[in-house]
């Protein structure tokens, strides 16, 4: 083999060799590039799915807020609407109250109050009293109940007040305190409140 040969030889076998590894490291090459693309595709799915579940944590909180906000804002309209109609109610219960005044039955129920009253006190001293606005029953009650019924200067709205001084008991007949009781405990639920 010639020199030339030699060359030639040497020429072709250099070339076979960078050109095998030039494609070896091509293929380390594309094969770390698919890797990093790989490993960016993840960790883009990855990002894209904490982001899609923040959005709907935050869309959540969103629509759990709102709706606490209706709810109180129906809460707070349903309590307005019950006073009105509570009240409406009570001022009704008050004009019937006043209508009952004006009836036989009503002294009926005055004295058989204070037979209850007189029958709780038992052997103890009682004073009983109406207010302003039964002054013209006064009489009547003092001959029923055998003892006088005084006077308050204030119109309680009806009814009997009783005081037993030595066990220090008022009994509030009054129908001013009733229907203050009956407001304090009344609910739209069908229940009564208590404490």
């Amino acid at each position: 083999m010639t020199t030339e040969e030699k060359l030639q030889h040497f020429y072709e076998v250099s070339v076979e060799n960078a050109k095998e590894e030039a494609e070896q490291a091509v293929r380390e090459y594309e094969q770390v590039l698919e890797a990093s693309l790989e490993e960016h595709r993840q960790a883009k799915k990855r990002q894209m799915e904490m982001e899609l579940q923040a959005e709907t944590e935050n869309a959540k909180r969103q629509m759990n807020k709102a709706l606490s906000a209706e709810q109180l804002r129906i809460k707070r309209r349903l309590s307005r609407t019950q006073d009105h109609l509570k009240e409406k109610l009570f001022v009704r219960v008050a004009e019937k109250l006043e209508e009952f005044r004006k009836t036989p039955e009503y002294v009926a129920y005055l004295e058989s109050w204070i037979q209850k009253a007189r029958k709780f006190a038992g052997r103890y001293p009682i004073s009983l009293s109406v207010g302003a606005g039964d002054a013209a029953l006064a009489e009547q009650l003092s001959k029923a109940a055998g003892r006088p019924v005084d006077v308050e200067p204030e119109d309680f709205g009806g009814g009997l007040r009783a005081v037993i001084p030595s066990k220090n008991i008022l009994m509030d007949g009054s129908f001013n305190s009733l229907i203050q009781g009956e407001r304090d405990t009344f609910a739209f639920d069908g229940r009564m409140l208590h404490g």
